[in-house]
C-alpha cells in the first residue's frame, strides 16, 4: 500500500495498492492536468531524485524541495513562544528537517492556505507525533488523504495561540486562510498565494485560477480587504522564496487593492 503522491500538483493520496485514476485538485479549473496525462510517484521515488533545502527566507525559516517539484512552494516556520507552527507544507519530509524543527522547539500545529498545499501535510503530522493540521471547513472536499490530526475549523478566524490566528479569506478557494502573526520585528501575515505577491514586492494580486488565467471578481477581493481590516501588519510572507512584502505591507495591501479593482473595472 503507497501513498501516492500526484506528480503535478504534488499532494499525497489515500493509501492504495495502485494510483488513483484522477486527481480531483488537477481537474479542478484552478489547476491543470499535466499535458502527457495524470501521472503519479511514491515517496522513496520522490527522495531519490530530490532534496529538502532548509534557509532563511527574509527572517524565517523555509523549508523547500530541489531540484523543483509540481508547483514549487516553500514552507515557513512560524517560531513563537506558545509553540511554533508549520506554514503551508511540501511533498516530502526527511531526517534533517525533522531534526532541524526539533532543535528549535518542536511543531505544535500546521495549518495550510488551500489545497494546493495540502502536499504530505498527513507525513509532516506524523513525523510530530500527530500535530494538529488547520484547515478551513469550506475546502474539506479537497483532503486527498483524510487523517484524523486534520482539523476542519469553521467561522472567519481562528485562534491558534497568543501570537498565531488564521483568517479565513476565500477568494482562490472558499476556504482560503491566511496566518496573522504578533511577533517583535513587525507583524506578518503568511499568506501563501491567497494574496499573490508580486515581483516587485511591493504589491499583492488576485486570483481565481494563477495558471488558466482566470481573475478574481471584485465581491470577493473586496472580501479579503474586509478580513483582513481588523489586523495590523507590517510584512507579507508570499508562497515562494524571496517573493515577500518587507515593511509597510499593510499599505501595499491597500495600494495592491485599490490597483486590482480598478484594473478589472
Amino acid at each position: 500500500m503507497t501513498c501516492f503522491l500526484c506528480l503535478q500538483c504534488g499532494v499525497q493520496f489515500t493509501a492504495a495498492a495502485a494510483p488513483p485514476d484522477h486527481c480531483p485538485i488537477c481537474e479542478d479549473e484552478r489547476q491543470y492536468v499535466r499535458w502527457e496525462g495524470q501521472a503519479w510517484i511514491t515517496p522513496e521515488e520522490l527522495a531519490a531524485g530530490h532534496r529538502i533545502v532548509i534557509k532563511d527566507d527574509a527572517g524565517l525559516l523555509g523549508f523547500g524541495v530541489e531540484p523543483r517539484f509540481a508547483i514549487g512552494q516553500r514552507a515557513l516556520l512560524a517560531q513563537t513562544a506558545y509553540g511554533n507552527v508549520l506554514w503551508d507544507c511540501i511533498s516530502m519530509v526527511s531526517d534533517e528537517a525533522v531534526a532541524e524543527i526539533n532543535r528549535r522547539g518542536g511543531l505544535a500545529a500546521i495549518a495550510i492556505s488551500h489545497c494546493h498545499y495540502y502536499s504530505a501535510m498527513v507525513e509532516w503530522s506524523e513525523a510530530f507525533d500527530g500535530v494538529p493540521i488547520y484547515l478551513h471547513a469550506n475546502d474539506r472536499k479537497w483532503i486527498m488523504r483524510p487523517h484524523p490530526a486534520v482539523v476542519s475549523w469553521e467561522g472567519e478566524t481562528r485562534v491558534l495561540s497568543p501570537a498565531l490566528t488564521l483568517i479565513r479569506c476565500g477568494g482562490h478557494f472558499a476556504g482560503g486562510q491566511v496566518l496573522h502573526w504578533k511577533r517583535e520585528g513587525g507583524d506578518a501575515i503568511l499568506a501563501g498565494d491567497i494574496l499573490q505577491v508580486t515581483p516587485t514586492r511591493r504589491h499583492v494580486s488576485f486570483m481565481y485560477s494563477y495558471p488558466n488565467y482566470i481573475p478574481l471578481n471584485a465581491a470577493k477581493v473586496l472580501g479579503i480587504e474586509a478580513a483582513l481590516e481588523p489586523f495590523a501588519f507590517d510584512h507579507i510572507y508570499g508562497a515562494w522564496w524571496n517573493q515577500n512584502v518587507i515593511g509597510d505591507a499593510k499599505t501595499a495591501f491597500a495600494a495592491s487593492v485599490a490597483r486590482y479593482l480598478a484594473a478589472i473595472a
